[in-house]
């Protein structure tokens, strides 16, 4: 690189001065950080060579367990049999199963099979089998039988307790009873007090039983931290039971990751979408993972997994029929989110204590808002609560409802800009702007202009975010996009604690719900 010289004449000197080089380019000086980047990489030390980040990186990596199969318990345990199959390695597949859930088993309930089936052994003398017991040796023998019988019954007590509090379906009692070498497990509930072996009961019951106890214990132990992956998880169980797999499973998130794989409705939270994902065979015949629950775009090989979760937004719809839920009639999913994270945090905040669990079901736009609410006018004769957005959709829609099926009950048709006084406002101007914009460039990082440098207030934020998404090249798949940031924006808001949600922002969501409870 070369440099002009000046001389310059200072009193008796000549002083040689180098001319200030002129700017590179911004494309030679990218140029230049790249290839600096390129040859800190070539020439940095091989990784594997570090020990201890080798380690450190083992060491952070996670771990799965995988469940497919469950060895549900039999009513009747040979104890002899147990004992030995519990030292053994060489099961097969069925048989292992079945070891590893009465492993469990006597570990949850704090039993030894050795020592049961010890303390039930009956008087024996090999050098004189026709000898009888003497009264100290007939005293010992009952004293070992009544030690066992307190230890069964504390045992079945525990786990009737333990039980209760994740099975819902019916208040069943367990009972362990030794007798010899045989240990079995007897059920009763408040319907049928007369006790039924297990086997008699549902296979739900069993599966469940087995599967409570195989998580309860290996997860706190050969599993702690492991994220768990279930194949199919309570295909033998009713519906409601079902509901109550999905509330075990929360509870187990609280110390383990957990993915399951499901084709049934049950299993499907419609308040927390943004947790589920649409798996299916692509046209190559590879698996395909998205967060898009939709159908609208998708061809022929994903409409199919979508259908689960259309199923699972009905039956939140018809659980407003069935069980005295109180509907507000969403537009979309997006809405849905959005609402039933407000909900949460004004309940958390001491805000809102409704009277009747309220629920979004969306209508799959403003348009399908009229079939939504004919279908749930069947409860009470009475028209469902509907939100619109102040759109030109939403005013549509809500002009043509006033005018028909709502025209006696134009004050349960809302719109947004009703509470915010902002013209063609939707439901994202009902969250906090820094919020939506922190996580939308925490979504889109491509743009060299974050659209927090210049979304501004008190305007819509949806039609800025697409002139910003138009002007810096990033693509907006119609109509996931909303539906996935409301997804983020639930999560974040969720991760907060209510106290650190702006007072006027509680002060509007309160504003909004006791509009619906009105």
């Amino acid at each position: 690189m070369f440099f002009n010289r000046k001389e310059l004449t200072t009193g008796r000197r000549r002083t040689a001065v180098a001319a200030a080089p002129p700017p590179l380019s911004p494309r030679f000086a990218r140029l230049v950080e790249t290839l600096s980047s390129l040859k800190a990489g070539i020439t940095a030390p091989d990784p594997s060579s570090n020990e201890e980040a080798c380690e450190l990186v083992e060491e952070r990596l996670p771990k799965f367990v995988y469940y497919s199969t469950y060895g549900n318990l039999d009513s009747e345990i040979y104890l002899p049999h147990v004992i030995t199959n519990l030292a053994r390695t060489d099961l097969g597949v069925r048989d292992e199963a079945k070891a590893r859930t009465l492993r469990v088993l006597f570990e949850f309930v704090k039993l030894q099979p050795q020592e049961i089936l010890e303390l039930g052994h009956e008087f024996r003398d090999p050098s004189n089998p026709s000898r009888q017991p003497t009264p100290a040796e007939v005293s010992q023998i009952a004293e070992k039988k009544k030690e066992r019988s307190i230890l069964l019954q504390s045992a079945s007590t525990y786990l009737t307790k333990e039980f209760r509090q994740w099975w819902k379906q019916g208040d069943y009692r367990f009972r362990f009873e030794a007798d010899g070498d045989h240990f079995r497990i007897w059920v009763s509930d408040e319907k049928r007090p007369e006790e039924i072996e297990l086997e008699g009961r549902s296979t739900g019951l069993q599966w469940f039983l087995s599967f409570f106890l195989v998580f309860l214990v290996e997860r706190a132990e050969a599993h702690n931290g492991a994220i768990l992956l279930l194949d199919e998880p309570g295909v033998s169980l009713h519906p409601l039971a079902q509901r109550d797999l999905s509330g075990f499973f929360d509870a187990l998130a609280n110390d383990n990751p957990l993915i399951y794989t499901s084709h049934s409705p049950f299993l499907i939270d419609a308040d927390r979408l943004d947790r589920a994902r649409k798996v299916y065979v692509d046209g190559d015949g590879s698996s395909k993972v998205t967060s898009d629950l939709s159908t609208v775009g998708a061809d022929a090989s994903q409409r199919g997994a979508s259908y689960t979760v259309h199923a699972a937004l009905g039956l939140t719809v018809a659980e407003s029929l069935l069980i005295g839920c109180k509907p507000i009639i969403v537009e979309g999913a997006s809405d849905q989110h959005y609402l039933t994270c407000i909900k949460s945090l004004l309940i958390a905040a001491g805000r809102l204590k409704p009277g009747r669990e309220l629920v979004f079901p969306p209508a799959g736009g403003a348009k399908g808002v009229k079939a939504v609410a004919s279908i749930l006018l069947g409860r009470d004769e009475s028209l469902p609560i509907a939100l619109f957005d102040s759109d030109a959709a939403g005013r549509a829609n809500l002009k043509s409802l006033r005018d028909g099926l709502y025209a006696d009950a134009t004050d349960r048709l809302l719109e947004v800009a009703h509470f915010i006084g902002m013209a063609d406002a939707e439901i994202e101007d009902l969250m906090p702007q820094s919020v939506l914009t922190a996580e939308l460039d925490r979504w889109q990082r491509t743009p060299t202009t974050p659209f927090a440098d210049v979304a501004t207030a008190n305007k819509p934020i949806v039609p800025q975010i697409e002139a910003w998404a138009a002007k810096h090249g990033v693509v907006l798949q119609k109509p996931g996009w909303k539906v996935e940031l409301a997804k983020r924006v639930k999560e974040r808001l969720l991760s907060k604690k209510s106290a650190d949600v702006d007072t006027n922002m509680l002060d509007l969501w309160q504003r909004v719900f006791v509009a619906f409870d009105s």
